[in-house]
């Protein structure tokens, strides 16, 4: 049994299910700005990409009504919609087998690190961590590939070869992209197959259990600074 020198993993719908807390933010967010939203799965995909860019884009709003769109989506997710939210099945087993087997493990999210030290500490799962990474409250077009090099900053070079990215969007696997780093992709939360495979996924996993079971056979490839896909699995 082998296991990752280190394992990343983005925190919305990779480690834990917070659709209803960031769409009810979105929202209420869009509300204030006189854009109502009935069916709040339209605001899905608000979960995984920059948030101020997600206004932008999706509801084509100017930077000042962007910022203040943020502003307010802050104002109930940090006191409400923060705990709206569920941790995947599996996913605390599998953070204790990692940590247990000396494994550096880390959450490197574009969330900013005060909410999810704060999620990761509510759902008991802080204790397996080495690292929470996230943005700062004031960041708007900071990238998943900077976050993943604030984490590997503290890491050996040489190691690169040895770390795998977890996340479930693009933006995930174009971070470990940028970073040298083998990239699996989680089928349960917000991207598709489609989406992970055209970003570069190295690898897919259905559920934690065959993500587990992906971890338990890494194989670093000894010609470069990646690595020899495990068995992949949701194909």
């Amino acid at each position: 049994m082998a296991y990752p020198s280190a394992v990343l993993f983005d925190l919305d719908g990779t480690l834990t299910d917070p659709m209803e807390g960031i769409t009810k933010s979105v929202q209420l967010a869009l509300s204030k700005q006189g854009i109502e939203v009935a069916d709040r799965r339209e605001l899905l995909p608000f979960i995984g990409p920059p948030l101020f860019e997600s206004f932008q884009a999706y509801y084509s709003l100017d930077d000042e009504h962007a910022a203040k769109a943020v502003e307010d989506y802050r104002a109930y997710f940090s006191v409400t919609g923060i705990f709206e939210n569920t941790v995947y099945p599996g996913i605390p087993e599998l953070l204790r087998e990692l940590h247990e087997q000396g494994v550096y493990t880390a959450i490197a999210t574009l969330k900013p690190t005060v909410f999810a030290r704060r999620i990761a500490e509510h759902f008991g799962l802080l204790p397996f961590l080495d690292v929470v990474a996230g943005s700062e409250l004031s960041d708007r077009h900071i990238t998943k590939g900077e976050i993943v090099r604030r984490v590997l900053k503290e890491r050996p070079p040489s190691l690169r070869r040895e770390t795998v990215m977890i996340g479930d969007r693009e933006n995930d696997m174009h971070g470990a992209k940028e970073n040298g780093l083998y990239a699996i992709g989680v089928l349960f939360g917000y991207g598709s197959k489609e989406e992970l495979r055209a970003a570069g996924a190295d690898g897919l996993a259905a559920d934690a259990d065959t993500l587990g079971r992906m971890l338990r056979s890494f194989t670093p490839s000894a010609d470069r600074g990646t690595v020899s896909p495990p068995a992949s699995a949701g194909d």
